[in-house]
């Protein structure tokens, strides 16, 4: 879950003011001491902590809030606000070239997941109907070319590369004149890393910059390493001047320290946010939709892109509406648990939900997963009539013998699946009956499982 850690000691440390009628200003100082115990745990930079405090307190001990009649929750919007301050505010989007033409190079330490952030972002792009070619400008690491070759065949994605012999800038200036041929308009170069900043690394970087004038140069900062990314941020920003940084393994035990600091110390946006490690798993980096998840709000916007981009939209309208009719069935049932896999790990998808990070403290999500993996082979066990009928299986001890035979379960797997069925069809029912026409329909075009 994004920033676990760090999300639930804000949440503990905000909740505390919740519940009271009027705040003191002992009451703030108190929660501000432990806001800035999490951040400071978090590895989140001194100066920023500091001065976050001082934004909050000050607005927070504000006559308006003090005589609000909710002030807790006054206070958590104040939070909220300059947590979206601190990450940027807005979004920033990515700078394409206006005469048609774009190249975006991605530099960055070794380990952070450039080469896998290259392809991701290729896969993004082609996705928006743009025609990227990827550069395999990374001649030291060993196999990296190799890499880049196989994730480019994996998304359908051209690779230009000339093997470890010849130069990155030779091989960038080549990659340039090939995608222009072959009708690309993105070029994304992978360019090589290092296990620390040094003189060579810089030098070459500087000199693919001066050759071929990037439209961006994006940073790409493994979000593990905490206060250490802000210090990389700053040394290549000083040198380059890089137009923005990517965030990797943001899915991870992460403490937060390089989201909440690199903006600030860096004064560059931060652009993407790798949550995974399929290919698809990368999100644009919205300040605000962050800032709810780590409070705990959620982040349902995030939650429908996901789903609209995941999903055929007329297959996901049919499939919403035979949820909410009297012949949603088992194979429905399946069809709607592989579309929910589509959307990613179920943590990821619980935390978009609002209240759910805090009601899944401590809850083994991977079991979840597992569970759903075990009720599609358990259906796909099934003939097609008991699929579409059910009610065969329930009265059938045979029927059921046969198919835990088939699926390696049990009979008590299949009655917890029959059972977790009923009460989703029931659910849906209800539903579907308290909707209105309109908003039901809106509903089942954008979030089919909702």
């Amino acid at each position: 879950m994004v920033f676990e850690g760090l999300a639930n000691k804000l949440q503990i440390a905000i909740k505390k003011l919740k519940g009271k009628g009027k705040l003191s200003e002992k009451d703030i100082k108190e929660a501000m001491r432990e806001v800035k115990l999490a951040l400071l745990e978090a590895d989140v930079n001194f100066k920023v902590v500091k001065d976050f405090i001082a934004k909050v307190s000050e607005k927070s001990m504000g006559e308006g809030v003090m005589q609000s009649l909710t002030p807790g929750q006054q206070v958590i919007k104040i939070v909220n606000e300059e947590l979206t301050e601190l990450m940027g505010k807005e979004e920033s989007k990515l700078n394409f070239s206006p005469k048609g033409f774009t190249i975006i190079m991605l530099v960055g330490l070794q380990g952070a997941g450039k080469t896998t952030m290259a392809s991701k972002l290729a896969l993004d792009l082609r996705k928006k109907n743009k025609k990227p070619m990827l550069v395999a400008a990374d001649i030291y690491r060993p196999a990296a070319i190799k890499q880049l070759e196989v994730l480019g065949k994996q998304i359908d994605v051209p690779v230009f590369s000339m093997g470890d012999t010849v130069s990155p800038i030779d091989i960038s200036k080549a990659a340039k004149e090939n995608a222009k041929k072959n009708g690309c308009d993105v070029l994304i170069i992978d360019t090589a890393g290092r296990l620390h900043i040094d003189e060579d690394l810089m030098k070459e970087l500087k000199d693919i910059k001066e050759a071929l004038i990037p439209d961006e140069i994006l940073l790409v900062v493994d979000s593990m390493t905490g206060q250490d990314a802000v210090n990389v941020a700053k040394s290549f920003n000083d040198l380059l001047d890089i137009t923005g940084v990517v965030l990797t393994k943001l899915d991870g035990d992460t403490r937060g320290g390089a989201a909440l600091s690199i903006r600030s110390i860096s004064g560059k946006p931060i652009k993407f946010a790798s949550v995974g490690e399929k290919m698809n798993d990368l999100e644009v980096f919205y300040p605000d939709r962050m800032a709810s998840r780590i409070l705990g709000m959620g982040d349902v916007l995030s939650l429908i892109e996901k789903a609209q981009s995941a999903f055929d939209e007329d297959e996901a309208q049919k499939l919403g509406e035979k949820m909410l009719s009297q012949d949603f069935n088992l194979e429905d049932y399946l069809t709607m648990m592989n579309q929910m896999k589509k959307l990613g790990p179920l943590s990821g998808l619980l935390e978009m939900m609002p209240g759910m990070s805090k009601q899944l403290q401590g809850v083994d999500l991977s079991r979840g997963e597992k569970d759903l993996a075990k009720m599609g082979v358990i259906i796909q066990s099934m003939t097609k009539k008991e699929r579409r009928n059910p009610q065969l299986i329930s009265s059938s001890p045979s029927r059921k013998k046969r198919i835990t035979s088939g699926s390696g379960t049990t009979i008590q797997d299949i009655n917890i699946l029959l059972k977790q069925f009923e009460q989703t069809k029931k659910m849906m029912k209800q539903m579907g009956g308290g909707l209105p026409k309109g908003m039901k329909k809106g509903m089942l075009g954008k979030f089919p499982f909702m």
